[in-house]
């Protein structure tokens, strides 16, 4: 879907639908009165008739009003002005999107530009209009011999003051790149395991730097993690025919000798629990295991079509986690890259094996901050359900910045607990570390594991077990997320 700022009047645009906004008590703002009056009146009158009220998300869709050069008007109701912050937005945005969704037309027009939501300015507001809109665009029908129907709505107009076309502009191209990235998480995590494994994510890496000259990729393979001491991450693949795989991104869009930062994704591409099975119900689901390898590339297409001025590595830890007679038992010792020995007491405690040894690769490049995200914990959903990502770390400004950046994505972080009193839960009588704490405290006890191979940098760690897909009925699918935020806090590094 396009995406183009206008600074015309909305009453002179020729387009297939106007979309206006009604505030609570059918009241008009500026912009709406002005097309009023340029039907004389028309609105108001059927305002009074009391078709509409102004409720947040109502809609109401008229035909062939005299004074409009727009085929159709869609009112939209956004309720009071003190009640109008995120949430009422998004209610908005989607039932513009719902009504939109049935219309013929190849265009339409909104002119929201006036509405006030709370603790945003109109390039934030704009900016998640658009995501939100292009993000409702998305279907996966790829495997389904009848497609869906082609959409009639090709571009979408944003009419605004010329003082605001700035922000207008800058908020659509953004949003765009961010949606992007979304639907390429989202297209990795539905696809199913016999088309997505560890080698397919390494080609479509290959395929985005193929696209983008700014981006190199490097696949380390089983031979290099070997030589690499990565007995950890190798420990979850050799119980798969698919080889496992570190993939490697880097992106330089600064000078060569400013520290980039690192983004670390878990890409395990099909879950089984390995030796330690997991119960056949849902198991499905685990396809989506990889989702936090697919946001790491998502956010990496954000990037490279935004051209951000900053330096980023991107480690993609693939690995498929299987049961067989050469797979990892509940007892095995393995050692990692970092030296480091673990006793793996549950082998579908894996996301943190594959990582580990990833976060020590992630030295190498010095990085300025190192964030993983991962599918990691079915805790974090007991904890913070699926509205909310975990976030925990050892450096309480990354901490910070990543909490803030998903507010203002509106892809929320919540910081949990990193005491040192919950490392004593992962102590091992055979080895340096166990691969589980006991079912207390589970989310905190994987990223304590984490967190003693990440001392070299500031790192954080960010658990999207309940954010990354919806689970169930026809509503199932990846959701693209965490790749707002991750895209907003190198945003805001970029200023």
């Amino acid at each position: 879907m396009e995406f183009v700022v206008k600074t015309v009047k909305a009453p002179s645009l020729k387009t297939a639908t106007l979309v206006l906004p009604v505030g609570d008590d059918r009241s008009l703002g500026e912009h709406a009165r002005s097309v009023d009056l340029a039907t004389g009146g028309a609105i108001s009158a059927i305002l009074k008739r009391g078709d509409l009220g102004g409720k947040a998300a109502q809609t109401l869709l008229l035909h062939d009003i005299p004074g409009l050069k727009a085929e159709r008007l869609l009112l939209v109701g956004t309720g009071k002005t003190e009640d109008l912050d995120t949430r009422q937005w998004r209610k908005i945005v989607g039932a513009i999107a719902g009504a939109l969704k049935g219309l013929g037309g190849s265009d339409a027009a909104l002119a929201l530009h006036d509405v006030q939501v709370k603790n945003r300015d109109a390039y934030a507001a704009t900016r998640l209009l658009v995501e939100i809109l292009a993000d409702g665009e998305y279907q996966f029908d790829r495997f389904k011999s009848k497609k869906a129907d082609p959409r009639a709505l090709k571009k979408v107009i944003l009419l605004c003051e010329k003082s605001q076309q700035d922000s207008f502009e800058r908020a659509a191209r953004q949003a765009s790149a961010i949606a992007a990235g979304m639907a390429l998480a989202r297209d990795l995590g539905n696809l199913p395991p016999n088309h997505c494994h560890p080698n397919f994510m390494a080609e479509q890496a290959r395929q985005l730097a193929k696209n983008h000259k700014s981006l190199k990729v490097e696949v380390l393979d089983e031979k290099k993690l070997r030589e690499l001491g990565a007995g950890a991450f190798l420990a979850v693949a050799q119980g798969s025919e698919q080889p496992g795989c570190l993939v490697v991104l880097q992106y330089n869009g600064a000078k060569k000798n400013e520290q980039p930062y690192a983004l670390v994704g878990k890409g395990i591409t099909f879950d089984t629990g390995g030796i330690s099975l997991k119960p056949g119900l849902g198991m499905d689901e685990m396809k989506y295991d990889m989702c936090g390898a697919a946001s790491v590339l998502g956010t990496f297409r954000a990037v490279v079509e935004m051209q951000l001025p900053i330096n980023l590595v991107g480690l993609l830890a693939c690995a498929e986690n299987m049961p067989s007679g050469g797979a990892t038992r509940p007892g095995d010792i393995v050692t990692t890259m970092s030296g480091q020995t673990v006793e793996i007491l549950n082998t579908d405690a894996e996301g943190r094996l594959v990582l580990c040894d990833t976060l020590t690769y992630a030295e190498r490049f010095k990085p300025r901050a190192v964030i993983d995200v991962a599918t990691l914990t079915g805790a974090c959903i007991v904890a913070l359900g699926s509205n909310t990502s975990g976030l925990l770390g050892n450096d309480q400004n990354l901490i910070d910045q990543l909490r803030e950046a998903g507010e203002a994505a509106a892809d929320r972080a919540w910081q949990l607990p990193l005491f040192d009193e919950y490392q004593e839960q992962l102590d091992s009588p055979f080895a340096d570390i166990a691969n589980i704490g006991g079912p207390k405290a589970g989310t905190i006890t994987a990223a304590c594991f984490l967190s003693r191979f990440a001392k070299a940098y500031p790192w954080a760690h960010l658990d999207i077990a309940g954010t990354a897909w919806v689970s169930g009925g026809k509503e199932k699918g990846a959701t693209g997320r965490p790749v707002p935020l991750l895209t907003q806090y190198l945003l805001d590094q970029v200023g």
